[in-house]
């Protein structure tokens, strides 16, 4: 199974998803795109098998993955301070992987009905549903 793992900013989520899917899940091929050097370089320290920035790499790897973990604003054009472009919400949108997105309210975007659970546990629930895959 390969599991792309997206983030943006500092990256933290994601060196959090990628730790949790590594430990979990060892066997899964585990693929890091941030849309920053920064994000990128966490996911890859955190154990990542392979990493990348940018636009076009999230693109690229949405259509090698089988799924697609991170924070629900990688759906989300302008998302996460702006490091979201059109593109790369409408890579992961039209990716025929599994997407397992983590509801976070923040930059403007409240996902109304949830409860507003710290991040080790979305984070742990997250690993539980592709592991459910």
């Amino acid at each position: 199974m390969t599991i792309l793992v997206i983030d943006a900013q500092g990256g933290g989520i994601g060196a959090r998803l990628v730790a949790a899917v590594r430990q979990n899940m060892p066997e899964a091929r585990v693929i890091a795109v941030g849309t920053n050097s920064s994000a990128t370089t966490a996911m890859l320290k955190a154990g990542a098998d392979e990493a990348a920035t940018g636009e076009n790499s999230v693109k690229v790897c949405c259509r090698k993955a089988d799924v697609i973990v991170g924070p629900v604003g990688i759906v989300i054009a302008d998302s996460l301070l702006g490091e979201i472009t059109a593109e790369m919400a409408a890579a992961v949108a039209r990716s025929s992987a599994k997407r397992i997105l983590i509801p976070f309210n923040h930059c403007d975007n409240v996902i109304v009905g949830v409860a507003n659970f710290n991040t080790g546990a979305l984070i742990q629930g997250a690993v539980e549903e592709i592991k459910k895959l």
